[in-house]
């Protein structure tokens, strides 16, 4: 039986994939051919990307059209033969090969919802060694392995677990937040749709860990596939005994249920996302009390990432020291680098902490698309810091990061070419916040509306210098005053386009008469 795989990941289905494999079953003819959707292997400039079974391996084409599939089958694809879109076994591909995938360890290996592919490529081995262990143990392990929050904030994830474990109460949550908005990010949904799985098992690890019993998946909804995804694989997981009221014959019960956001950047923001399961308006509460006491419903709650949950699996299956092992300082593990933007490469990238900005976006990514001078790249999403190409010896890491006034967030990296005007890079910065505001503090709901106002005064030369120590002033107010870091982040990528680019923050006079 020939086996190939065609993508069922939105990106790959958005470029034709779903009419690539339909071509591909018609062509087969006669052939014994079965075609198996699985995740996006992350090349995203090579989608649809169809693989097949050889004895040297799987061996790649890409990007295949519809129209290529009958020249394709006449070359030999059935049989991993030469061709223009071939572009070698996967595994080889100097992409693929220098990557440590932990995370994405099966995503566009696997079916992603085959439990017998799950369990044949590790998928398990994570959640049977927790309920080996003690709750606290599972614990101590987490903490052991460095993991901090991938969502952004790069909170110790241990010490976020132990204070729900030892906070009193009969009744406390898993709460997995991916609500994934930030430009350039979309690790989230492509481990959801590859791997589902994955993100179960973690929950299901975190519960047993803490002593939760209910679980809730927060997914944003603009990825209706990764809804359907995860929702089929919850009832598939159920039907196995991965979940319920006996969980792998333990005595764990643990319920997990999808629920989906309505479009909110906000409810990014942990405490936001908890009013809308709770069926409120997604506004931010005030710290204290944390969600890891009083978190949904007044419950304790675990509040993680896709990419946190996902990591769990990994630690528990070959212990805490293998992932501390890899990366730098206080950034252990791995991360799911996401290039976006003006790229030539774009995809997903999971290696240890410490490869510089520079490797990912000239070296992996290589370069612009348009084939212009890299002048900026914005890492950490829409309230990221603009990186000019004098910090592309940074190493990607939350402390270097934060040296250089910028930060590593959730791993996008989006990129811009000699092109870009970076005033209307920072006048979009306040635009953004100004739309994305619950509108709860001042400094966010009224700072942004009047930074998108400051800005163009400048841009217009109305008394720049005064606007500029205007918008200064400003952006100390936000950061300093607001109450969560939707306006305390805003400032960040205004500050450093000023910093790195102050003269496109002149008017388009003043910048002719600085040309002469």
């Amino acid at each position: 039986m020939i086996t190939v795989y065609v993508p069922r990941d939105s990106a790959a289905v958005s470029v034709g994939a779903n009419e690539v494999a339909a071509a591909i079953q018609r062509e087969a003819g006669a052939e014994p051919v079965r075609i198996v959707r699985n995740g996006s292997r992350g090349m995203l400039w090579l989608e649809p990307f169809v693989e097949v079974e050889t004895d040297r391996g799987r061996v790649g084409y890409g990007p295949v059209s519809p129209e290529a599939v009958p020249g394709l089958v006449e070359a030999g694809l059935f049989e991993g033969a030469p061709h223009e879109l071939c572009q070698g076994v996967v595994e080889e591909l100097s992409w693929m090969r220098d990557q440590q995938r932990l995370c994405f360890a099966r995503v566009g290996v696997t079916d992603p919802l085959s439990t017998t592919d799950y369990e044949a490529n590790g998928g398990l081995a994570g959640l049977r060694r927790a309920l080996e262990l003690d709750p606290a143990d599972v614990v101590t392990q987490v903490t052991e392995s460095g993991l901090r929050g991938r969502g952004g904030a790069g909170f110790p994830a241990g010490i976020k677990w132990n204070t729900v474990r030892s906070t009193e109460g009969e009744l406390k949550f898993v709460c997995c937040n991916a609500d994934e908005g930030d430009s350039g990010t979309f690790a989230d949904r492509m481990l959801m749709e590859g791997d589902p799985f994955c993100l179960i098992e973690g929950m299901t690890i975190a519960a047993h860990a803490v002593g939760a019993s209910e679980g809730y998946l927060y997914i944003r909804s603009e990825y209706p596939d990764a809804v359907n995804t995860m929702r089929r694989a919850i009832d598939i997981a159920y039907a196995h005994g991965w979940l319920g009221e006996n969980v792998l014959g333990s005595g764990l019960k643990f319920d997990l249920f999808v629920r989906v956001g309505a479009g909110a950047y906000i409810c990014g923001e942990e405490t936001s996302m908890l009013e809308s399961l709770e069926g409120k308006r997604g506004m931010v509460r005030s710290k204290p009390p944390i969600p890891a006491i009083t978190g949904l419903f007044g419950k304790p709650t675990v509040v993680n990432n896709v990419l946190t949950l996902a990591s769990v699996p990994t630690i528990l299956a070959d212990g805490p020291q293998a992932y501390a092992g890899l990366g730098v300082e206080r950034s252990r593990g791995t991360q799911v680098f996401q290039l976006a933007g003006n790229i030539a490469r774009g995809g997903v990238f999971e290696t240890a902490f410490g490869i510089t900005l520079g490797e990912l976006v000239n070296g992996y990514g290589g370069g612009t698309r348009s084939g212009r001078p890299v002048r900026a790249v914005q890492v950490g999403g829409p309230l990221g810091s603009y990186v000019p190409t004098s910090q592309f010896g940074l190493p990607m890491d939350y402390e270097a990061f934060a040296a250089a006034d910028a930060m590593l967030g959730h791993g996008g990296v989006v990129v811009f070419d000699d092109t870009v005007d970076m005033a209307v890079m920072a006048r979009f910065a306040m635009e953004f916040c100004a739309e994305e505001s619950c509108g709860k503090c001042t400094p966010c709901r009224v700072g942004a509306v009047r930074g998108v106002e400051v800005i163009d005064k400048i841009t217009g030369g109305e008394d720049r210098d005064g606007n500029l120590a205007l918008l200064n002033d400003l952006c100390e107010l936000m950061t300093d005053g607001s109450l969560c870091a939707m306006g305390g982040l805003t400032p960040n990528p205004v500050r450093s386009a000023l910093t790195h680019f102050p003269d496109d923050f002149m008017t388009n006079s003043a910048r002719h008469e600085e040309a002469k």
